[in-house]
């Protein structure tokens, strides 16, 4: 084992779960949360995962976690970030960081995007 996993205790405090043993709440929570997120999942998990307060992406870095490109009023029109579109059935680019405890305040010009935690 590694020695720096001694020092911090992880043996101690991380080990296996038997087989039989229930999964906690929130683990089948957050996989439903992914569930909802639809084709935005993979950006859903990526800022659920992130400890830090505010993560900030580039369009392109937000391209390639999705696996497709963003539509055109994302790069043009600030709101299009800040106002989901409720009237529609099927899941919003905005669920992924909605259900991620998350906002987004976007920089056009610099085609970033900074996801802040929501207290």
């Amino acid at each position: 084992m590694f020695d720096w996993m001694k020092r911090r205790g992880w043996t101690a405090t991380h080990e296996a779960r038997p087989q039989n043993e229930a999964r906690p709440q929130v683990e089948t929570a957050a996989r439903h949360a992914g569930k909802e997120a639809g084709k935005y999942r993979l950006l859903y998990e990526y800022l659920e995962r992130r400890y830090a307060n505010t993560v900030v992406l580039t369009f392109g870095q937000i391209e390639d976690l999705l696996g497709f490109g963003l539509p055109d009023p994302a790069r043009t029109v600030k709101e299009w970030w800040t106002i989901a579109d409720m009237s529609t059935g099927e899941a919003r680019c905005s669920d992924a960081w909605r259900l991620a405890n998350r906002t987004a305040r976007p920089n056009l010009m610099a085609q970033t995007v900074a996801f802040e935690r929501v207290s």
